[in-house]
C-alpha cells in the first residue's frame, strides 16, 4: 500500500473516530471514501446505492454548463418505483434559509427589528424563556440565544408535537443553555419563534409570505409548505433504518425538487434574491448553504464559489446513529471532486 494511501485511510479513521464510537468501526465510510472516483456523477449516485442508500437525487448547476439532473435507487421502494430527479423531498432545515430571507426583507421593509428582542415581541414569553429581555431577533437568527433546542427533548420524533404551540412547551421553564451571545448552539426553537413572529407581523402564514416575496417572484413552482398541499405519489418515499414503514405521509414542513431549491440558492448566493439594500442586511445575519435532517430525508444544498456550481442532493435514508449522514457528507465530497476534475 503506498504511503500516500496510507495517509489518507488514517485521515479517514480521525475523521470516523471523532463522530462514531470506538468500539464499532464503521468501514463503510472507510471505503467509501476510498474508492477510486468514478468519472461521472451518475456513476457515483449509483454506487452511492450499493452502499446501502435506498434512493438519492442530485441537481448540479454550475455555470457554463446546462443543469445536472440525476437520481439513483428507489422513489417508492415498496412498489420498486425508480428514484427520479424532479420528485419532491422534505428538506427540513434548508427552509431556514428562506426563514433568514423573509427576515429580511421584513426588517429592511422597518417591520421588524434585529436588535428588539424575544420579549418585545412576544412579551407573553417572559419568565418562560430565560433571557427573553436580552434575546435579539439578531441572535435567534444566527443560533445564538441559549434558547433549548426543541427537536433535543426526549422522544420528540417518535412523538412529535401537533402544533407550534405543544413544540414551543416542549422547553418552556427550561434554563437557557447559555446567557445570550456568548456562544452559538444550533436550535430549532429559534425558527420555530421566527416563524411565528413573521406570521404575527404580517399576519397569515410564513409559507405564505414565503411564497409571495421568494417563490413568485424566482418562478419556483414547485416548493410547497406541507405534504396536504402536494399528491403524495410525487413525494418521495422516505426510510429510517430499523423502522418498517415509509415515512412519506408524514408532515415535516417545506418541500420541493432539488431543482427549486438549487435555483433559490443560486438566487440567494448571486444576489438576486433580494431588492436593493437587502443582501447587505442577510449578510450580517446568516449563512449561504445549509442542510438538513428528519427522518427518512437527508438533504444538503451547497455552493462552490471555486466552480461557480450549486449542488444540491436529496437522500431518502436515516439511520438513529448518524452513518447515512456522513455517507451522504462523503458522496457530496465526492460529487463536487468529479465536477471540478471535469473543469479541468
Amino acid at each position: 500500500m503506498s504511503k500516500k494511501r496510507t495517509k489518507l485511510i488514517i485521515r479517514i479513521m480521525l475523521f470516523v473516530g471523532t463522530a462514531i464510537s470506538l468500539y464499532f468501526v464503521p468501514w463503510l465510510l472507510v471505503k467509501a471514501w476510498i474508492l477510486p472516483l468514478p468519472d461521472t456523477v451518475q456513476e457515483q449516485l449509483d454506487e452511492a446505492i450499493g452502499h446501502g442508500l435506498d434512493g438519492m437525487i442530485v441537481y448540479v448547476d454550475q455555470t457554463g454548463n446546462p443543469p445536472g439532473f440525476y437520481a439513483s435507487g428507489w422513489h417508492d421502494r415498496e412498489n420498486k418505483i425508480p428514484a427520479r430527479p424532479n420528485a419532491l423531498f422534505k428538506i427540513a432545515s434548508i427552509s431556514k434559509l428562506y426563514d433568514a430571507v423573509s427576515i429580511t426583507k421584513l426588517v429592511h421593509d422597518g417591520r421588524l427589528s434585529l436588535d428588539k428582542t424575544l420579549a418585545d415581541y412576544f412579551p407573553e414569553l417572559v419568565g418562560r424563556i430565560e433571557y427573553a429581555d436580552e434575546i435579539t431577533l439578531r441572535l435567534m437568527v444566527q443560533h445564538r440565544s441559549g434558547i433549548p433546542n426543541l427537536t433535543d427533548t426526549p422522544g420528540f420524533w417518535g412523538n412529535p408535537p401537533g402544533s407550534s404551540e405543544e413544540a414551543l412547551a416542549l422547553i418552556l421553564d427550561m434554563p437557557a443553555n447559555f446567557k445570550p451571545d456568548e456562544d452559538y448552539e444550533y436550535s430549532n426553537t429559534n425558527y420555530l419563534l421566527i416563524s411565528e413572529l413573521i406570521k404575527k407581523v404580517v399576519g397569515y402564514s410564513n409559507f405564505q409570505y414565503i411564497r409571495e416575496e421568494i417563490l413568485v417572484p424566482l418562478n419556483l413552482n414547485n416548493t410547497y409548505g406541507s405534504i396536504g398541499e402536494v399528491d403524495l405519489d410525487e413525494v418521495m418515499g422516505g426510510y429510517h433504518v430499523g423502522y418498517p414503514h415509509n415515512l412519506k405521509a408524514d408532515e415535516r414542513g417545506m418541500m420541493a425538487t432539488a431543482e427549486d431549491v438549487g435555483l433559490f440558492l443560486r438566487a440567494l448566493n448571486d444576489g438576486s434574491v433580494f431588492e436593493e439594500g437587502e443582501k447587505e442586511i442577510y449578510d450580517s445575519i446568516y449563512v449561504y448553504e445549509h442542510d438538513g435532517w428528519v427522518p427518512g430525508y437527508q438533504s444538503f444544498a451547497e455552493y462552490h464559489e471555486d466552480i461557480d456550481a450549486v449542488v444540491i442532493l436529496f437522500n431518502n435514508t436515516t439511520d438513529p446513529k448518524l452513518y447515512l449522514w456522513n455517507l451522504s457528507e462523503i458522496v457530496q465530497s465526492r460529487i463536487v471532486k468529479i465536477l471540478k476534475k471535469e473543469n479541468g
